[in-house]
């Protein structure tokens, strides 16, 4: 795999960072959306008059959905280049969430999130294929990184902006607000998007020949050993994360006799860092021109700090925020693997790696977002203390497990920056 820049002197130039800055756009975008469910889905239940697991219903179609189609954006967008596909995706978007802010019943909000899904599919692995294809894979990584930054600031924030907001207005005036500024974002992809160079076009065959083909190359790039280890260790890296930052956090530290504001400022700490993180990590791995070691020392610190979380109860507010912040910051390694996965397949298959190493991530997230919750279920049941320490460390078993799967696999997986000769 080469590194080399297109010749084409708007690579790395105003437009390239334009086009990036839209792709980022339709990050922000999509996890706003996924953030402000989980705010306004007790008004959605009160509005149409749902039950509790239709409303868990709702949620569990977005990600089903999902992980279904993530595997082949990646794989279009290597096939028809983000010209083709971005703007289509954010119209997609943008349906479903005027669906969604308009549902008067429970099959359409299922409709909603069924478009919102497929469209959302490209979203974030689209924002790092523009940054390998409009700046040269040699900043693949770092510009990966940064769309990072954008989404790990945006979950930090977005909750309590979408809090705020529905102080003023209601959930559907607000998501409305939302789709419009999706039209708005769709215009400016149709008229900017595009890609630098020509990329290959659909083959023969009609539909069927074109999903038959982009399946073969899902598949192609899929069975290659490094692709596979790296999509465990970034799948049970970023799922340990994603379960303790959007779900596990505040009560881990409540448990630990920290007060409430402090533990949902906690959650907070845990994306700054990994917002700061992602900014440093893959810019320091291409400034040593290395991967496997980052990511072993992120996975070892991630370990660490997680395994004081839960068994070493009794610090101050302060240190218990920093140690939350140190997580995080630990966790940006997972985003090597995008670049570790890029590294050994073809120029035309970024976008099919990373959305493999994605998919990996979603997939293993959703496991880990719930085993704990369905542990304590179970422990409480048989007579454990809800709260106590003892329930914390029975339930996080799971991800301590993950964790020590991850840094097993990054300590065998091989080196392999194109800027170092490759070690066995």
């Amino acid at each position: 795999m080469t590194n080399s820049t297109s010749a084409d002197p708007r690579v790395g130039g105003p437009i390239a960072w334009w086009i990036w800055t839209l792709s980022v756009a339709f990050v922000v975008l999509l996890f706003s959306v996924q953030t402000g469910y989980a705010i306004v889905n007790a008004n959605v239940q009160t509005d149409i008059g749902l039950t509790l697991t239709q409303v868990t219903t709702i949620a569990a179609t977005y990600t089903w959905v999902f992980a279904l189609f993530q595997f082949y954006g990646g794989a279009l967008l290597d096939r028809l280049g983000a010209r083709k596909v971005l703007p289509a995706s954010i119209a997609l978007v943008t349906l479903g969430i005027f669906i969604f802010a308009n549902a008067k019943s429970f099959e359409v909000l299922l409709l909603s999130q069924a478009i919102l899904a497929i469209g959302s599919c490209t979203g974030f692995v689209g924002a790092g294929y523009i940054g390998g294809r409009w700046f040269g894979l040699a900043k693949f990584s770092f510009m990966f990184g940064l769309v990072q930054v954008v989404a790990a600031l945006t979950s930090a924030m977005s909750q309590n902006a979408i809090e705020a907001s529905l102080e003023h207005t209601t959930w559907r005036e607000l998501f409305n607000i939302v789709g419009i500024s999706g039209v708005v974002l769709f215009a400016l992809g149709a008229i900017f998007i595009k890609d630098p160079a020509p990329v290959g076009t659909a083959s023969h065959g009609g539909v069927l020949g074109f999903l038959s083909s982009v399946t073969r190359s899902l598949f192609d790039v899929a069975k290659i050993p490094h692709v596979l280890i790296s999509s465990l260790v970034g799948a049970a890296l970023f799922g340990v994360l994603l379960a303790v930052g959007v779900i596990y956090a505040p009560k881990l530290l409540q448990a630990r006799g920290v007060a409430e504001t402090t533990a949902v400022l906690g959650s907070s700490m845990i994306w700054l860092g990994l917002a700061v993180g992602s900014a440093i990590v893959p810019w320091w791995s291409d400034k040593i021109r290395q991967r496997k070691m980052p990511i072993v020392l992120g996975s070892v610190v991630q370990l660490a700090a997680f395994a004081i979380m839960v068994y070493m109860p009794g610090f101050s507010a302060p240190v218990e925020l920093a140690l939350c912040f140190i997580f995080g910051f630990a966790n940006a390694s997972h985003m090597l693997a995008f670049s570790t996965a890029a590294d050994v397949v073809q120029p035309s298959q970024i976008g099919t790696s990373a959305a493999i190493v994605n998919g990996a991530m979603f997939i293993v997230g959703g496991l880990m977002m719930s085993r704990p919750g369905v542990r304590a279920d179970r422990a409480v049941e048989q007579g454990m203390a809800a709260g106590s320490m003892d329930l914390v460390q029975y339930a996080a078993l799971p991800l301590l497990l993950a964790l020590a799967v991850a840094l097993i696999f990054s300590l065998v997986m091989r080196e392999t920056h194109p800027q170092r000769t490759p070690q066995a």
